[in-house]
């Protein structure tokens, strides 16, 4: 049945062995005083509380799932307890600002956390990292006075927040957007409109909750330049400071979907609700994309979590399901056929979930080092950890959730029938990541702001110092001779796409939308192959089975998927007329 096991002698190998991060950690201001036993035991507890108390509530959640009823959100048994000890335990402000509550913990630290929550519970998951990522946007753009009022609360888990962004009509185009902030005489505005897809928008474990709204001002020009940012509590304070007072908001409807049942997602509407703007007027877009880019690599890390659970749970299942006899003799002689794991398909798939999985693991690891520097390190040190953060958030966010999907689709297809059947939690794997890939930005959208506005419109320059890091080391590395020419041919594949794909941009203004996917999976699986490098390096010369499996690992992932960078090099390249069939003949 269903279960979840924390990864921690995973996180350990990667923090400790291949990123260093206790050094990495004690060179940064500001993060000098996090040592490595800290460390450790965050993550142990972490994973303690996940597996024990997050993991059993997934299954029945999913099952039961939430309901409304005049206009309150009932959610499933358990939930509220836990977010409560959640919350107790100083986790919802883990990598927060110390100055307002938070614990300051780095991000290459909290976000091997949030993979343990998300990958027990996404639904559950789903609640303290939108009130981060909230937090996150509020530290950065609030006024010293709401950051005083606001974040003691939101970082201790007494209120949660969330983002109010989608409409019917806009949803990737914000600029449709027609929710309206009219000034109200005591600086506050009047927010009215609708807003649709918002995530855990009611809920009954905090008692209150800070909707982050996106509107227009009265004298907001058209489109993404007109759009301000809003604070719009759910509950106000009364004369004495009691914060019990309703404010004009209220959920709708709830929407019935294909996966995280377990979680609200709402039809919010705003009746002259009483907010507070933030950041300057008309550059609200900006100010949420900053919650918006924290979230996307939370996002990636949910897929990536699901991913594990259902990889555990799939491998556990393949030692113990019997069925035939091994082609390469008896396994099992004292029973009446093989264990599947003896079959090569079935090692197959789980060769494929385990190497995307841990690739994955350190490819989010690593953009969270780059998050940490762009924070605290100094001057150009910092410029350049920021340019590395904007260049890989799309691909940690759409490469990391379409190998998780993949990853849960294999995992189901090694239960074969019992996959399909809900107690064995497989399917539920496959709904849940399936989301991953759409919201935050749809990964479409992420493949094409990668190779338009990351890649185009640096002319390459903004890419041209990763690859320049990728090809030192592995030219240096302690690696297999076959690796390396494996990788550095998926390497040379991803320089000429670029070089391609910036000579075309000059003549074909659809050169971005046709080969965008493509690009982007080409850069996702070379820099799953950096990543096993640098696992396969850290191993060299160590001795036991964990180390020889990752070098094992490394030569499956080089040999049997990096070679598809070939195709997709060639996908990239053949753009020139498919595109142009039409769909006039086709009856609708």
């Amino acid at each position: 049945m269903p279960h979840y096991k924390a990864p921690l002698r995973e996180f350990e190998f990667l923090m400790a062995e291949v990123f260093d991060l206790p050094h990495f950690w004690q060179s940064l201001p500001g993060l000098a005083e996090v040592d490595w036993e800290t460390a450790q035991e965050v993550l142990k507890q972490a994973g303690k509380w996940c597996e024990e108390v997050l993991a059993p509530l997934n299954r029945e959640a999913d099952e039961v799932g939430c309901s409304l009823k005049d206009g309150r959100v009932t959610t499933p048994a358990g939930f509220a307890a836990a977010y409560q000890d959640y919350s107790a335990g100083g986790w919802v402000g883990l990598g927060g600002n110390p100055q307002y509550g938070g614990m300051g913990l780095p991000k290459s630290l909290v976000a091997a956390v949030e993979e343990m929550v998300q990958g027990s519970c996404m639904a559950f998951g789903l609640a303290p990292m939108l009130t981060a990522g909230a937090c996150v946007a509020l530290d950065a753009h609030a006024s010293d006075a709401i950051k005083e009022v606001y974040l003691p609360k939101l970082y201790s888990g007494e209120w949660a927040g969330v983002m109010d962004l989608t409409e019917p009509q806009a949803g990737t185009d914000l600029g449709l957007l027609r929710t309206k902030a009219q000034p109200n005489e005591d600086g506050s505005f009047a927010i009215s409109g609708s807003k649709i897809f918002i995530t855990w928008g009611e809920q009954d474990f905090t008692d209150n909750i800070i909707h982050l709204v996106l509107a227009r001002l009265p004298d907001a020009p058209p489109g993404v330049k007109g759009i301000s940012l809003f604070l719009v509590p759910k509950l106000l304070p009364n004369a004495q400071g009691e914060w019990v007072e309703p404010n004009a908001l209220g959920c709708g409807a709830l929407e019935k979907k294909m996966g995280i049942k377990a979680c609200a997602t709402c039809v919010m509407n705003f009746d002259g609700a009483k907010g507070w703007l933030i950041g300057e007027a008309h550059q609200g877009l900006a100010c949420m994309f900053t919650m918006m880019n924290y979230e996307r690599l939370v996002v990636g890390i949910q897929g990536l979590g699901a991913a594990h659970g259902s990889f555990i749970q799939a491998l556990d299942y393949a030692h113990s399901r019997l069925q035939s006899r091994s082609p390469t003799g008896i396994k099992n002689p004292s029973g009446p056929a093989d264990p599947i794991i003896e079959h090569p398909d079935v090692r197959r798939m789980l060769l494929t979930m385990r190497a995307l999985n841990e690739a994955g693991r350190a490819f989010y690891l690593y953009v969270a080092m780059a998050l940490d520097g762009a924070k605290y390190a100094q001057a150009d040190e910092a410029r350049r950890h920021a340019d590395t953060v904007a260049l890989l958030t799309p691909i940690a966010k759409a490469f990391l959730t379409d190998k998780a999907f993949d990853t849960a689709v294999l995992g189901q297809q090694v239960f074969g029938g019992h996959g399909y059947i809900r107690e064995w939690g497989q399917e539920q794997y496959v709904r849940d990541i399936r989301i991953t890939q759409i919201y935050e930005g749809t990964n479409g959208i992420q493949s094409m702001d990668l190779l338009g506005r990351k890649i185009l419109s640096s002319q390459g320059q903004l890419l041209a110092p990763w690859l320049t890091q990728m090809q030192q080391f592995v030219a240096s590395a302690a690696v297999p001779e076959a690796q390396r020419q494996a990788f550095e041919q998926a390497l040379g594949h991803l320089r000429a796409a670029t070089a391609w794909v910036l000579e075309r941009a000059k003549t074909d203004p659809a050169v971005v939308g046709n080969c965008a996917v493509a690009y982007l999976h080409l850069a996702g699986l070379v820099a799953y192959g950096y990543m096993w490098l640098r696992m396969s390096a850290a191993a060299e010369g160590r001795d036991g089975d964990f180390y020889r499996e990752k070098q094992q690992m490394a030569a499956f992932y080089c040999q049997h998927l990096l070679p598809q960078s070939l195709a997709l090099q060639g996908q990239i390249l053949g753009t020139d007329n498919p595109w142009a069939v039409g769909f006039n003949s086709v009856e609708r």
